[in-house]
């Protein structure tokens, strides 16, 4: 049975680890409620550009453009983004199992003829890739400490770059898409070559007898770097409001068990030292009738 010093040094350190989680816990919620405002002024951004080029494209007769041209798809680079932090529960190794499953069976032929290349976004991806000795065309780390849309402009011409340049044929982003303080759904989805602009459900395109100034190949040539750029910022910030939220859960969690465990100690440190202290009555009782025996 554990001495009374170290069970109150245990009480201590389980306190002083409360504390922490208490504090990370706060810092988390504050962090989530402004990621979470952000996730939403972004989303209607994005889905309006979305809706523009959605239509624009079909009234253009004759568009060459390779960020829209399909072509044979003989290398592929796979996005990842996770966190660059931990403490915040299964919400990187959900993603990262996620990534590696896709890799194996989707892209498992491109993985062994070395054709797939990753880049990952966040410490916590980079740290997982390449430890596992995959081939890595870029990293972005340390994004997510003051995340601004400077990073996502970085992040597209990257990958940009290698695209044109012909490094790989095909773009595919892993990411948490934040659903709410206890969902986050892990998504994968094409980024470039960027996939054809279909229209809702219902909603039939109707050719408009618009005038563009400039031309509506211009707009549009204006448009897809824009709506590259705001579809990273949206999954970044996707991503980030995910993490923030996972934390804070996990933080709750982590100090509910510790208060948990303080209580039991508590009792036990209180049973122990009744013990003792019963034990040191008895031997002074014994002492005592002993010594009046003789």
């Amino acid at each position: 049975m554990a001495t009374l010093r170290e069970i109150k040094d245990r009480i201590g350190s389980i306190k002083n680890t409360e504390k922490i989680t208490r504090a990370m816990k706060m810092i988390a919620s504050v962090k989530f409620r402004k990621a979470q405002q952000n996730v939403i002024a972004a989303r209607p951004y994005a889905r309006k550009i979305s809706e523009i080029l959605r239509n624009l494209i079909p009234t253009i007769e004759s568009f060459d453009n390779e960020l829209l041209k399909q072509r044979e798809i003989k290398k592929i680079c796979l996005v990842v983004v996770a966190s660059d932090r931990g403490l915040c529960g299964s919400f990187n190794t959900n993603l990262l199992k996620t990534a590696t499953h896709v890799i194996n069976e989707k892209y498992g032929d491109f993985l062994k003829s070395h054709d797939l290349t990753i880049f990952p976004i966040g410490k916590k991806a980079y740290d997982y890739f390449y430890k596992r000795n995959y081939d890595l065309y870029a990293k972005s780390t340390n994004v997510f400490d003051r995340l601004t849309f400077a990073d996502a402009q970085n992040v597209v011409k990257e990958i940009i770059n290698g695209y044109l340049q012909k490094k790989f044929d095909k773009v595919v982003i892993v990411y948490n898409e934040f659903k709410s303080v206890v969902q986050s759904n892990t998504l994968e989805e094409q980024f470039l070559p960027i996939p054809p602009f279909e229209h809702e459900e219902g909603h039939k395109h109707k050719v408009s007898n618009y005038i563009f100034e400039p031309s509506s190949v211009d707009i549009v040539d204006n448009l897809l770097p824009r709506h590259l750029n705001t579809q990273i910022w949206r999954v970044l910030l996707e991503s980030f409001a995910s993490e923030q939220a996972a934390r804070m859960t996990a933080m709750d969690s982590a100090t509910t068990n510790a208060n948990e465990l303080l209580q039991s100690l508590n009792l036990t440190y209180n049973r122990a030292r009744q013990a003792k202290i019963t034990t040191e009555i008895l031997e002074i009782v014994g002492g005592a009738e002993a010594l009046s025996e003789t």
